[in-house]
């Protein structure tokens, strides 16, 4: 991993293959191609695993779900991650993790935090999901110099900066850091500053960590929240705040700091969202007011106030436009 990768994506599953070739392929292209581990499966079942990859600078992101399995990492093989440390998050499911004698996952949340230069094994005891991360050590050793001390422990489903760090990779699943190397890089350092703080980064360390990494991934999270919750006309910052154990105030400080507000993201979201809805065939039996309420509209003449002052049209002229591309594209 380089600092001046751009951001990359891939998904590989099982499912692709022939049941036969599925256990063979996981092996090759996962196990010794991307994370030098031999893979065992458990029980008779057959073998499966769907796992999206995605590539930053100085980090690797891997998550998904697998059946039961052993993933070994010999002596031979942790000589090549030398430069890399791995933090492995139990989303699903019962797993284990050990290395230097100790058992390093606590259940559903927690992480183990693996040393890259000595034997370890990872066990999938039931189907279930997982995110693991690999970080570039000269990357998480400029913010966190003592990182070592976490090696061969585990960090605890409470930790804040780790849920932070789940949350995020969640975000960034759910759309894309884009292929613009600024942001790829801007992305990825906020992931190593969570990881650093995971880690137990301290002092001045920390607080440049939190300051960046940690306001990015709280924003990113809460705004991934609105969008999920656009069509509840009831959405208010209270109800945002409690859901991430945040004030209402600082939940309008984050927005301040990225130079908007709660309410314009909002509105602007609202709007973006009634604008694809009035275009896209799938809501055609939807009419204008219905449309409206489904965006989080509760005041009809109001957003189509709002909606021809964002798009210069009304709603019922995007909507005729659009009947027209249908009727075009039907014949």
């Amino acid at each position: 991993m380089q600092d001046t990768e751009p951001f990359r994506r891939a998904r590989v599953s099982t499912d692709d293959f022939p049941q036969a070739k599925r256990l063979q392929m996981w092996r090759e292209v996962y196990g010794r191609g991307i994370a030098n581990i031999d893979i065992e499966p458990i029980g008779d079942e057959p073998f499966h695993a769907d796992v999206t990859f995605n590539l930053l600078p100085n980090v690797s992101i891997a998550a998904g779900s697998r059946s039961p399995a052993h993933y070994r990492v010999s002596k031979e093989l942790a000589t090549k991650g030398k430069d890399l440390v791995a933090i492995s998050v139990l989303r699903s499911g019962r797993a284990s993790a050990t290395q230097f004698g100790k058992e390093l996952i606590s259940g559903v949340g927690s992480a183990s935090v693996i040393a890259p230069l000595d034997p370890s094994t990872s066990t999938m005891l039931t189907e279930g999901s997982f995110i693991t991360l690999l970080f570039s050590l000269p990357a998480i050793a400029r913010l966190a110099p003592h990182f070592s001390r976490a090696f061969g422990q585990s960090i605890p489903s409470n930790n804040e900066a780790l849920r932070l760090l789940t949350r995020y990779v969640d975000v960034l699943d759910d759309g894309d850091p884009s292929t613009d190397p600024a942001v790829a890089r801007s992305v990825s350092a906020h992931l190593i500053d969570l990881a650093a703080l995971a880690f137990g980064a301290q002092g001045d360390y920390a607080e440049l960590a939190w300051e960046r990494g940690g306001t990015a991934a709280r924003l990113a999270a809460i705004k991934s929240d609105i969008l999920a919750a656009l069509g509840d006309s009831e959405l208010a910052t209270e109800t945002i705040a409690a859901r991430h154990g945040i004030s209402p105030r600082y939940v309008q400080k984050l927005f301040e700091q990225d130079g908007s507000s709660f309410s314009a993201f909002v509105l602007t979201e609202r709007l973006a969202k009634a604008q694809r809805m009035l275009v896209d065939r799938r809501y055609r039996h939807l009419n204008i007011a219905q449309i409206a309420h489904e965006s989080g509209f509760g005041d009809v003449s109001y957003f189509n106030r709002v909606f021809r002052r964002q798009f210069g049209s009304r709603p019922s002229d995007v909507r005729e436009s659009a009947k027209c591309l249908w009727r075009e594209q039907r014949g």
